[in-house]
């Protein structure tokens, strides 16, 4: 082709709109889930329910997905608690196409083709299906020819917008960030941000019983700790983790556990970019002599599930401040290197 030839064909791209410039890669952290910059596969992930079992979708990065499914219902909703099928997904225009996860596979290993939401692989009760998802509807069928249909459900905490009762004290809502030793207030949404910073309340705390609300960001080519890591500290001295295990195992360093002590019941974590909730319930240790007697004591709700259940914790979790257990401490709202969100906190202090 002569240069006026090529010249005439690139002035006939850009009459028509064309380029020849590359789609924008996607952004590596979103926080607003309005973001026009969001692709597809955020429609797609999410949690599908049917009449006989429940699906929650995990968006991988890079088109792909895994897809859970659970017999009954989903976690915390008619769920059997132990049956789970896992089902590979990726992108095909505006839908994706899913078929049975097959190969070798580990738990949340880095390549979606290794990706295992489970640690067990494959996991008790696994059904193989295929099958197609538009964001709304999920369509799946099993080599033996049954089907099943689910669709697309946004399920909110019971406890979402709980006001502060009477006597309670108000660490944040939505107006300034002066309970708090850190973190900033977005203008426009009025969130508390820790921006990848640890932030602290000024007052120290003792017994008690906290509601917060938080969202997770969207990072959907991370992976274990790495994918919306915080942490809930109890007098800063015990760990209850924030982190974006949607879909996983539920273990003692994902969302709802009490890190390296205790796993949750049932993983209760919605999809990234959901405000979800803790309720918490904690009784301090009490000491004397410079001995524990009595170990700290804690119930926790993710979502309105109890997923700790009066457990008794068997001592510091990492990160914890160097006071003796049974002193009272600090809420801290762990950074981590990650942008969360946290909105309408209160506590109210027990004897």
């Amino acid at each position: 082709m002569t240069k006026i030839r090529f010249a005439a064909s690139l002035l006939v791209l850009a009459i028509a709109g064309l380029s020849f410039a590359e789609d924008p890669k996607p952004k590596e952290v979103t926080t607003d889930p309005a973001d026009p910059s969001l692709p597809v596969d955020f429609k797609i992930q999410g949690e599908y329910v049917s009449d006989k079992a429940g699906a929650q979708i995990i968006a991988l990065g890079k088109g792909a997905f895994q897809a859970v499914v659970y017999a009954g219902g989903l976690p915390g909703a008619g769920w059997d608690g132990k049956n789970k099928s896992l089902v590979a997904g990726m992108i095909d225009g505006k839908t994706a196409k899913f078929e049975p996860a097959k190969g070798k596979r580990k738990y949340i290993a880095g390549s979606a083709a290794e990706f295992s939401a489970t640690s067990k692989f494959p996991p008790e009760g696994q059904i193989d299906y295929s099958g197609t998802c538009d964001g709304s509807e999920l369509k799946l069928a099993s080599d033996d020819g049954k089907s099943l249909v689910f669709k697309k459900t946004d399920r909110q905490s019971p406890t979402l917008g709980a006001k502060p009762p009477e006597g309670a004290i108000v660490l944040f809502d939505g107006t300034s960030n002066s309970a708090w030793t850190g973190g900033r207030v977005d203008e426009k949404t009025k969130f508390l941000n820790t921006d990848g910073k640890d932030i602290n309340t000024k007052q120290k705390f003792n017994n008690y019983s906290m509601h917060l609300e938080f969202m997770l960001p969207y990072r959907p080519d991370a992976r274990g700790q790495g994918r919306g890591n915080s942490g809930f500290y109890q007098v800063l001295m015990y760990e209850v983790q924030v982190l974006d295990s949607f879909g996983l195992d539920g273990k003692d360093n994902e969302c709802g556990g009490v890190y390296t002590k205790a796993a949750p019941k049932v993983n209760m974590c919605l999809p990234p970019l959901t405000w979800q909730t803790y309720d918490a319930e904690f009784t301090n240790a009490v000491s004397e002599d410079g001995k524990v007697v009595k170990k700290s004591r804690l119930t926790l709700k993710h979502n309105g599930v109890v997923v700790q259940d009066n457990i008794e914790i068997n001592g510091k979790t990492g990160g914890a401040r160097n006071d003796p257990e049974g002193t009272p401490g600090p809420i801290q709202l762990q950074g981590h290197g990650n942008p969360l969100q946290y909105r309408n906190i209160w506590i109210i202090e027990k004897k």
